[in-house]
């Protein structure tokens, strides 16, 4: 049954208590883990492209998340009396996987469907448990106070990238470029070194995180953190023994996370900052004005998002870009796709975590990049998730920021009693040892051969960012009194303030589905819902369960979180490792038994195209290199590549590889097969197209595939557009690049080759 606010402590067993602080550590090393490690399941940029292994990690991690979740609700179940806090985050999150199911069942990639679903989800998962798990307000210091010393480690991180390791890299770089290169699949020459080189002399600070404008995101949060955190000392600083010792530390380290948020320099999240600092500001002297007249702002806010969007999509439309420099024009490319992207999927989206593939698409020519999100995160759901999924996103994460603003005062409930600081000293301890632990596993570096720079390694990815974490909880925690009384008004502004500014930012970029800055957004909601919950009266679910309830949640689960393990964790780790292995038995020249692993791979993960197309690659690879070619390894690429079509229809790299077996299997078939072979290369070639039509590199090999057929109509026409396609290209990126020397996408000599044919073709076709 639902009651009115009652004080569940009281009922809360020894060993209940003890689960919880064990599950609110479990986050909280989640936490620190996902801030202070480049992760990114479906995430890429230029110069971080998409590990098959940060799949399993982002996978290994949200079932930790999820596991807490369910061993909470289970324990819960299993004492004399059941409380479970609404927190307005249910229902949305109900609808929301319902819709990521739908979109899912359509999406071309499923694997990728079932990662990014579940990466989205668990974080909420943990936001409603910690609502649960939140009972004094030590504990949601100490949850504050973890973000802000997590920030006081990027901020290091950050620096060191500006004063150092940038300018290393470059001086690498410029020493031996192939070292960078290799690793990255780069080939010199060409736009992606362009693009490369342009992000490393731009010295772009990113933290831990993949982009600069992340990394500004995470920080935004935590500087509110940081502020709530020194005001409440600052409004406290009279009953301390020592004012002044008693503020210091504390701003010292809002010095040093304001100081990392500066650095990042980024401009969405530095504009950003500013409306929120003024939302802060409001809050703070206004709340009881906003709270009466909430309706008519929330009224004149929707009016406003309406009239600036349909400003946006006015002066888009008519100037094919938006107002400002280089970013403001890719991002209406970005927008303008991705709404032409929707049109194609109104029900349902492309499906979660398919947004990449499916841009090509609908990428315009002369767009100068691909990208994995339209940097928009309304825009960004509704692509992959459909309205049906944007509207419940929406709704689990705004609908719980209005609490504040329906205040229901309660008398005072006697909360845990937990002391701040004794918390701080035992967590700082237990973070700082999962990083130690941890980290060295997914953060991997060659093994050096040089002792001492084994030990610099050590010390500097491993050591200092633990020791800098430690002086940030120490910094926040000194000079804490245990009778310290908190002031909610201030800690509940700021992280009002903090959801403000990232949802603002979030609006033109995609930090916010980085792994580390949306589970930092949703632990502060948590945190906003647990004050909120502490200070208000609202309804509770009560009752004291039953034995056979007990049993039928506990089987529901179990069955669960063992269909999570048989269809999400264990098919990727099984196949990651085997394809690690086969990138191992490559290297060592044993292809049979790379073969057989990428085989095996390709078994364990039935919904994962990445086993086959590696396996198709390596037998290409073994066509080019032997001489004659053997007839076999061409069998084999083809029923690979059918394989990884089944798997993800909408990548058009499986349907150019598999041209190009076709075309290879014309080298080695007689005169009177040829034909049917380049058939078969031109209907694969067309596909590919179809698919990536703005790829001038894919309208040259079809060009030349229909001119081996003597087909001069069709190659002409392919011709024509790969010429279209650089100098749409080549005019964008002198608008975009003015000082640069010109470089092209296609390649000079391609270039060069596409428009001489273009024009023996034209004579030729002209009576």
């Amino acid at each position: 049954m639902t009651n009115p606010q009652t004080n569940p402590i009281a009922q809360k067993s020894r060993g209940r208590v003890i689960l919880e602080y064990i599950l609110l550590a479990v986050i909280l090393c989640v936490l620190a883990l996902r801030t202070t490690f480049t992760e990114g399941p479906n995430v890429q940029s230029p110069t971080q492209p998409i590990d098959l292994g940060s799949g399993v990690y982002s996978l290994a991690v949200s079932a930790a998340l999820i596991l807490s979740f369910l061993l909470w609700l289970v324990c819960s179940l299993y004492s004399r009396r059941f409380f479970y806090r609404f927190t307005a985050i249910e229902i949305g999150l109900l609808v929301f996987c319902l819709a990521a199911v739908l979109a899912g069942l359509t999406a071309a990639n499923k694997r990728a469907a079932v990662t990014e679903a579940v990466c989205l989800v668990a974080p909420v998962l943990a936001a409603i448990l910690l609502v649960q798990i939140l009972d004094s307000p030590a504990k949601i210091k100490l949850l504050l106070t973890c973000i802000v010393a997590l920030a006081f480690v990027s901020a290091y991180q950050c620096a060191e990238q500006l004063f150092i390791s940038n300018q290393l890299t470059i001086d690498q770089y410029e020493r031996a470029p192939h070292t960078i290169l290799g690793p990255l699949g780069i080939e010199p020459g060409t736009f992606q070194q362009f693009m490369l080189e342009h992000r490393l002399y731009t010295r772009g600070i990113r933290g831990f995180f993949t982009t600069g404008n992340s990394a500004g995101s995470f920080a935004l949060m935590a500087s509110f953190a940081a502020i709530a955190l020194f005001a409440d000392k600052f409004k406290n600083r009279k009953s301390a023994s020592s004012p002044l010792l008693h503020i210091v530390p504390s701003a010292l380290a809002l010095a040093a996370v304001l100081f990392g948020f500066a650095i990042t320099k980024s401009k969405g999240a530095i504009a950003a900052a500013i409306p929120a600092a003024v939302a802060f500001i409001a809050l703070l002297y206004f709340r009881d004005w906003i709270t009466r007249h909430k309706k008519v702002i929330l009224l004149v806010l929707l009016l406003l998002a309406v009239v600036a969007g349909a400003a946006i999509v006015r002066y888009g439309l008519a100037h094919g870009r938006l107002p400002g420099g280089n970013s403001m024009l890719v991002r209406w490319q970005y927008w303008h796709a991705s709404a032409k992207m929707y049109a194609d999927n109104p029900l349902n989206g492309v499906g979660p975590g398919n947004f990449g593939k499916s841009y090509h698409r609908y990428k315009p020519p002369e767009a100068p990049e691909t990208v994995a999100d339209p940097h928009n995160f309304p825009l960004s759901i509704l692509t992959q998730y459909g309205p049906l999924g944007l509207l419940a996103f929406l709704a689990m994460l705004l609908i719980p920021l209005t609490r504040p603003f329906y205040p229901r005062p309660s008398p005072t409930i006697p909360q845990s009693a937990s002391n701040f600081k004794t918390l701080a000293i035992v967590f700082a301890i237990i973070i700082s040892a999962a990083l130690l632990l941890i980290r060295p596993l997914i953060l991997k570096v060659p093994d050096p051969h040089d002792f001492d720079v084994m030990v610099y390694v050590s010390l500097i990815l491993y050591i200092i960012p633990v020791i800098i974490l430690i002086i940030g909880f120490w910094l926040l925690a000194a000079g804490e009194k245990p009778a310290h009384t908190p002031h909610t008004d201030i800690t509940t502004a700021a992280l009002l303030a903090a959801c403000f500014g990232v949802i603002l930012h979030n609006l033109i970029d995609f930090a916010i589905f980085e792994p580390g800055v949306f589970m930092t957004l949703w632990i502060v909601i948590a945190a906003l819902l647990a004050i909120d919950s502490q200070n208000n009266s609202r309804p509770q679910f009560a009752f004291t369960p039953r034995r056979d309830v007990w049993i039928i949640t506990a089987l529901i689960a179990v069955a669960a979180f063992g269909a999570y393990l048989h269809y999400c964790l264990i098919p990727v780790s099984k196949s990651t490792a085997a394809i690690r292995l086969a990138n191992r038995a490559i290297i060592h020249g044993n292809f049979r038994q790379a073969h057989n692993l990428l085989s095996a791979a390709t078994s364990v993960d039935s919904l994962s195209p990445a086993a086959p197309a590696l396996n198709a690659r390596l037998h290409i690879q073994q066509v080019h290199n032997a001489s004659p070619k053997p007839n076999f390894h061409l069998q084999h690429a083809e029923k690979c590549l059918l394989a990884a079509i089944a798997r993800d229809p909408a990548d058009s790299k499986h349907f150019e590889r598999l041209a190009e077996t076709y075309t290879l299997f014309t080298e080695i078939s007689p005169p009177d097969e040829k034909t049917n072979w380049l058939n078969k290369a031109l209907d694969s070639i067309s596909s590919a197209v179809e698919r990536y039509p703005g790829s001038a590199r894919l309208h040259l090999q079809a060009a030349e595939i229909a001119e081996k057929l003597d087909n001069n109509t069709l190659a002409l026409d392919h011709y024509q557009k790969t010429v279209d396609i650089e100098d749409a290209f080549r005019n964008q990126f002198k608008i975009m690049y003015p000082q640069w020397r010109l470089v092209s996408r296609l390649g000079e000599e391609k270039y060069q080759h596409a428009k001489q044919k273009l024009k023996d073709l034209s004579e030729k076709s002209t009576p």
